[in-house]
């Protein structure tokens, strides 16, 4: 039986949103080895945040920092309005992790799993039964996608404002990912603020409105998907002929163009605007030359991870690149 994940809903009362996760020099190191140097982050109320990185940047470590299961060596942070360091109660109270590794416990059933969350929370009996739909075989053989589901659903239990999702798709199959990104999407729109660390980029893509890429320890850039996107050059315009005389004469109106004469191809760089797409397209019309395919490429987030980090290897991205929109 599927396990029933219901969004949490926060109130509102017009006012911007706050800042509901942030961090000022931020520092942790493990012995000679520096893992967070000085990171900002500010997070507002109600939305998702990202953060990326090549294995062992620290995104982990971050995520254990802000949930308070590790300290930090230097700089501040608050989450909820709590200092991590000086309430550490009033942050555990307000969140939910969920972590790289299944917290089910395999032995007992899906229900008995969410009635010990709810035990731990101190809710009744009652209260507990409530979070699930019938779930009464052993957690040891449900499918990785329901464990996930269920280990999201123990993480909402008290209703926390905030919820740390650590590689919550690493091993899913296509589908089971959709299924988390579906319910990470109802969570936001229920009010809740969703840090998340991925290695797979076009998850990152679809789901946050910001996107920090950590490398060093340091944040190397940040911003929404799109404005990464625009950090990285490459983006261009392909244009390819059926008429040689056509392609030909583009190719003249068209000087900055790079030139594939097998393919009967042009490509101008661009930034894959509506405004340079529209002035290429101008001067086409002006010049009276019409091609028979025109592909828009612009840089995606694989391109941004490989100029923004140092490692040779991109994250690990090894499911078909996938679009849901």
């Amino acid at each position: 039986m599927p396990f029933s994940v219901m969004p949490t809903t926060s109130q509102t009362d017009g006012r911007q949103p706050t800042a509901a996760v942030s961090a000022a020099d931020l520092r942790k190191s493990y012995g000679d080895k520096t893992v967070l140097d000085g990171i900002d982050l500010r997070i507002p109320a109600g939305s998702v945040f990202a953060l990326l990185g090549p294995n062992g940047a620290g995104k982990t470590t971050a995520v254990k920092i802000l949930s308070t299961l590790i300290s930090a060596d230097g700089g501040q942070a608050q989450v909820a309005g709590h200092d991590v360091a000086t309430s550490p109660d009033g942050v555990r109270a307000a969140i939910g992790v969920t972590g790289q590794f299944s917290a089910v416990d395999g032995l007992i059933t899906g229900e008995e799993n969410m009635l010990l969350m709810a035990d731990l929370h101190h809710l009744t009996r009652r209260e507990g039964r409530r979070l699930t739909e019938a779930a009464d075989k052993p957690a040891s053989t449900y499918s990785g996608g329901m464990k996930r589901r269920l280990d999201i659903a123990m993480t909402l239990v008290g209703s926390p404002r905030i919820i740390f999702l650590d590689e919550p798709t690493t091993g899913l199959d296509p589908r089971s990912r959709h299924s988390m990104w579906q319910i990470i999407r109802e969570l936001v729109t229920g009010g809740v603020t969703v840090f998340l660390t991925t290695q797979y980029l076009e998850e990152a893509d679809e789901l946050a409105d910001r996107i920090a890429v950590l490398n060093n320890g340091r944040i190397a850039a940040e911003g929404t998907p799109e404005e990464l996107k625009r950090l990285i050059p490459g983006g261009h315009v392909r244009l390819r002929f059926t008429d040689p005389a056509a392609y030909r004469a583009a190719a003249c109106a068209l000087d900055e163009a790079t030139r594939d004469d097998e393919a009967l191809a042009l490509q101008i760089p661009g930034d894959g605007s509506q405004r340079a797409l529209r002035s290429l397209l101008d001067r086409l019309d002006t010049a009276g030359i019409e091609a028979d395919e025109l592909t828009v490429h612009t840089p995606d987030l694989d391109d941004v991870f490989f100029a923004l980090t140092d490692t040779g290897v991109p994250a690990r991205n090894d499911q078909p690149k996938e679009n849901a929109r």
